[in-house]
């Protein structure tokens, strides 16, 4: 609990030390860093704008957030859940696109009525991401193939083959993406009018918000997640302990491929509505360096998300209003990562500080 609350103070101070590096970069573009800090806050819906458009205002640009936020937050669980074990997940982009097409195809471009489509689009998306997770868990368990190796194949195979069919079958000859899911099928209800404001409300954030909660559970309440956190630590004792180290893994892989194909129903089937051939989003990528700043841990995932994603969606505001390039606020969001790394070496540097105290402590005792 102690490490817990150090590392939070730690993660707290990295954090506000990249928003100072990343002021003097703006400082050094002749841009005011307060004003553009202020701008990113507009963009994401936390403060208000000048003017709006018909229908707009600051609750649907934050409503806009936060579907644009659900699908990392699902992202970052898959990556802790992963890290907890030991395993490092960098398949995630290639699970979220593999959901999100199986599901696009089998119920995005179909007529059911929405209270069957919207249910059918998360299992199917759960599914799925559990399928290719445990297939990676399986690998390593009984081929011990590389985890990260496998992945990132995992993650070529699905951007071309998926790319093929989308290209062949389903391309929106205008867009030159996917055809445009059902509105039945879609997982967040676009322009609902509200008081007279056009909101888009994300039908998955209230799952995104369980799945945190529920993990977290799972995790420190369980046998399952003892059994996990375990051969995280160390797989030998692991097994001379009984537990079974390679059940353990393809489970692992399995939760945390089930959590990122619902990061690729929220994202293909809610934030957006259709799939881009050739491409893998960064979601699953940047959820890696999220789920550090949040130290693994499912609540800090939720705050270091939102604050990534917070930047992220302000980013194109703040660039139109001090015409700054978009690449700087991906500068100021790398900072913000880097230092967040930096957290991790410094908690390292604590422990081990510690373990030698306590081992001093400890050889004085004897004497």
């Amino acid at each position: 609990m102690h490490d817990a609350k150090l590392y939070r103070r730690i993660a707290v101070i990295a954090v506000l030390l990249s928003l100072v590096a990343g002021a003097f970069v703006l400082l050094l573009l002749g841009r005011n860093p307060l004003m553009s800090y202020y701008n990113i806050l507009q963009g994401s819906g936390l403060a208000p704008k000048a003017k709006y458009a018909a229908g707009k205002a600051m609750f649907t640009d934050l409503a806009s957030l936060i579907d644009y936020w659900t699908p990392m937050i699902f992202a970052a669980l898959a990556c802790a859940v992963a890290m907890k074990t030991g395993l490092f997940n960098i398949g995630i982009s290639g699970q979220m696109l593999t959901a999100g097409f199986i599901a696009t195809i089998t119920v995005g471009y179909s007529s059911l009525a929405p209270a069957a489509a919207k249910p059918l689009v998360i299992i199917i998306g759960m599914v799925t991401g559990m399928a290719v997770g445990a297939l990676i868990g399986f690998l390593k368990f009984k081929f011990n193939i590389n985890e990260v190796v496998s992945s990132i194949m995992i993650n070529y195979i699905a951007e071309y083959v998926i790319s093929f069919f989308i290209q062949t079958r389903f391309i929106d000859p205008l867009s030159r993406q996917s055809r445009t899911v059902s509105s039945a099928a879609r997982l967040t209800l676009t322009d609902v009018l509200i008081a007279g404001y056009k909101f888009n409300i994300p039908l998955a954030f209230g799952l995104a918000i369980i799945a945190a909660f529920a993990v977290k559970i799972v995790l420190d309440r369980t046998v399952l997640g003892y059994e996990l956190k375990a051969v995280g630590s160390n797989r030998t004792a692991a097994g001379y302990a009984g537990i079974r180290v390679g059940r353990s893994m393809v489970i692992s892989m399995a939760i945390s491929g089930a959590l990122a194909g619902l990061a690729g129903v929220s994202y293909y089937l809610g934030y957006f509505a259709s799939i881009q051939p050739k491409t893998l989003v960064s979601t699953g990528f940047d959820s890696i360096a999220v789920c550090l700043l949040g130290n693994s841990d499912p609540i800090g995932i939720l705050f270091a998300s939102f604050l990534i994603q917070v930047i992220g969606k302000g980013s194109t505001y703040m660039s139109s209003q001090q015409s700054v390039e978009s690449e700087i606020v991906s500068v100021i969001t790398g900072l913000i990562l880097l230092f967040s790394a930096c957290s991790v070496f410094f908690m390292g540097i604590v422990a081990a500080r510690r373990k030698r105290s306590d081992a001093g402590t400890s050889d004085k005792a004897q004497a």
